[in-house]
């Protein structure tokens, strides 16, 4: 792969080669079936330029996350109209870089397109005889049937994924709908509210809920998690959410419990003269990489 100016991290050539690399990072900036505000489709870009602005240097790891050789792919956009033919197009680009033992990020876009990925990454899991899970940061449960008449909305990505069969962990839902609320309880599906986030036991309710699911695990982090105040710049805010500081020690937590086997971000929707989130985004997948190498080290 030939070394991009424009990488994340803006990182000399020797650490972005993608032969060398551990992680690689893969932009998709696909928005088809956001439903209020939009610009989804400008989150990749944006946490690439933001990522071009950060300090190497972590000093919660006293580390260079970095020094695991981050490559960034070009932009990966399917062709296809229909909207399962697409998500089929971004499966098979998401698995070929997992099969070359690549740690993949996906930056979006909006939340439909983590089906794919998972989708990917459990076929690459299971072929090595294990079994995944899936660990969901965000404001909404995603768990809709179906939504403005399509099943791949970023509304439904959640309830593809349980239909699929692989077991979730969510953490910071406020926001949902009665029939997901039912299928929450009819499935006895794990779920840390987002009122729960302030509470002290949680991180202990975290682990426990987090020691339930397989060795193997994908993370989804929709950056509506967050409280609005940190990130407004994402196309369905809700009240509430995250901070940075309770977020990243359940992050540490997750990566040190489990092998977490790749990643997306998603939904950042760029706000013109406001960079605060971007970069926010940006230091999130930094500070997961950082976490990645530690687990990796240890």
């Amino acid at each position: 792969m030939p070394y991009l100016p424009t990488n994340f991290g803006l990182l000399e050539a020797a650490d972005a080669d993608y032969e060398r690399a551990r992680v690689a990072v893969l932009p998709v900036p696909f928005e088809r079936t956001v439903s209020y505000g939009h610009g989804t489709s400008a989150g990749p870009a944006a946490i690439l330029r933001a990522s071009q602005s950060m300090e190497l240097w972590d000093e919660e790891l006293r580390a260079e996350p970095y020094r695991l050789g981050i490559a960034t792919l070009p932009p990966f956009l399917p062709e296809a109209f229909d909207l399962g033919e697409a998500m089929a197009e971004i499966q098979a680009e998401a698995a070929g870089h997992l099969a070359a033992g690549k740690f993949l990020v996906t930056l979006g876009g909006e939340h439909s397109l983590t089906i794919a990925p998972v989708r990917a990454a459990r076929r690459e899991v299971e072929r090595g005889g294990a079994t995944l899970g899936v660990v969901q940061f965000d404001a909404h449960a995603d768990l809709r049937e179906e939504y403005e008449g399509t099943r791949h909305s970023h509304a439904s990505v959640m309830r593809r994924v349980v239909e699929d069969g692989v077991p979730t962990l969510a953490v910071g839902i406020r926001s949902l709908s009665t029939p997901e609320a039912e299928l929450v309880r009819a499935r006895d599906l794990p779920v840390v509210w987002g009122s729960e986030l302030e509470d002290p036991a949680t991180p202990g309710r975290f682990a426990e809920l987090l020691a339930a699911l397989p060795e193997s695990v994908y993370l989804t982090f929709d950056v509506d998690y967050f409280d609005p105040a940190l990130i407004p710049a994402t196309g369905t805010p809700e009240p509430g959410g995250g901070r940075w500081w309770p977020t990243l020690a359940l992050l540490r937590a997750l990566f040190r419990a489990k092998r977490v086997v790749a990643m997306d971000l998603v939904e950042l929707a760029p706000i013109g003269g406001l960079p605060a989130s971007d970069f926010l985004a940006a230091k999130l997948v930094y500070k997961c990489l950082g976490y990645l190498m530690e687990s990796e080290r240890t």
